[in-house]
């Protein structure tokens, strides 16, 4: 879920396979887009109950936070810089404009009526790539419950097929109206807050029972299913976001995964893109720069609480990875997320 505003510089029926998806090689890299046809590109009756939700807000453009923790909205009038976060396991639909999430070697691009699933806590780069003040970019951030998926897949009579080979747990696909449904509920909800605790179990377990009966629904399987190579290597990011700051063994990561170390690490970087202390070191610059923008911490109290012994050997790489010193990049982003406190305080 992409949380910065920086502009830039210059059911197997609601999600159909994405085999058929265009890819393109951009310069070494694998661009994913479904590209619908005109006439699946928009739900109009979400598009109108979104942007009504968005007026009661306030409106503009922005990160809107809503009454359900795990949903957030996206409105933006203008293409955005790339912002490196870490994605969690989500639904993120795009019901207007395009945006794009560069993972690795590979660009998954989304339109309107299109959509990016992720299977797990994945570091990447997202950016809005079309937007205007006529036609503003507009998405729904909707965080996976991987307890319902899990329990809504012991339902099936026929389990997806899983998917073959070992690659990263993402894929973009098409979503229709059955989808947009399950969408606009949920934004009626919002509507009475009292009845969210009730009603929204369902619409979540209706939204799983369309993953995984879709043809990517194999993919969604191997992480709810125990002891898959996703789920073990589930298991050592999970360990990894809660020892971010100590210094961790391959072997130690591999005996969490039961692989071999050899086997780990290939299955590892087949699902992040990345070593796992290539992982480990993404994690330690996020969460750095989330206690100095949230927390005032300065340049050496944040390198030292995330686990570097050096602020000059932080800052280096602090600038390699958001392209811009520690100090700046703070002050940047500490504007946006004041927009994004009063936000949240104004929907508490």
């Amino acid at each position: 879920m992409e949380r910065s505003m920086t502009k830039m510089p210059e059911t197997a029926k609601n999600l159909p396979d994405t085999a058929g998806a265009d890819k393109v090689d951009i310069g070494g890299r694998v661009l994913h887009w479904p590209r619908n046809p005109p006439e699946t590109r928009v739900s109009s009756s979400l598009l109108a109950a979104v942007n009504a939700w968005i007026e009661t807000q306030g409106g503009g453009e922005g990160l809107f936070p809503t009454q359900i923790e795990s949903v957030h909205i996206v409105r933006s009038f203008e293409a955005r810089m790339p912002m490196r976060q870490v994605y969690r396991p989500s639904l993120c639909i795009a019901l207007q404009g395009a945006k794009e999430i560069l993972f690795g070697d590979d660009v998954f691009r989304y339109g309107a009526m299109e959509c990016l699933a992720v299977g797990l806590d994945l570091p990447a780069s997202g950016r809005v790539v079309e937007a205007s003040s006529d036609v503003p970019y507009i998405g729904i951030t909707l965080d996976l419950d991987m307890a319902i998926l899990r329990d809504v897949l012991g339902y099936l009579e026929t389990l997806p097929v899983p998917a073959s080979g070992s690659g990263p747990c993402l894929f973009v696909a098409t979503a229709d109206q059955t989808l947009a449904d399950c969408l606009q509920r949920l934004i009626r909800l919002l509507q009475t807050p009292e009845a969210i605790p009730i009603l929204y179990p369902a619409i979540m377990r209706e939204i799983c029972y369309w993953l995984l009966t879709s043809p990517n629904g194999g993919e969604l399987r191997n992480l709810a299913l125990p002891e898959t190579n996703s789920d073990r290597v589930a298991r050592v990011i999970h360990l990894l976001h809660a020892n971010f700051a100590q210094t961790l063994r391959v072997e130690q990561l591999a005996e969490t995964a039961r692989m071999s170390a050899s086997s780990f690490h290939h299955h590892f970087k087949a699902l992040t893109s990345m070593t796992p202390l290539q992982y480990q070191k993404q994690l330690r610059l996020l969460e750095a720069r989330r206690v100095m923008v949230t927390e005032a911490a300065s340049v050496a109290e944040a390198a030292y609480q995330v686990g570097y012994e050096s602020p000059s050997q932080f800052s280096r790489e602090y600038s390699r990875m958001f392209g811009v010193a520690p100090k700046q990049d703070v002050l940047n982003l500490q504007r946006q997320y004041k927009v994004y406190a009063d936000r949240k305080v104004q929907t508490a």
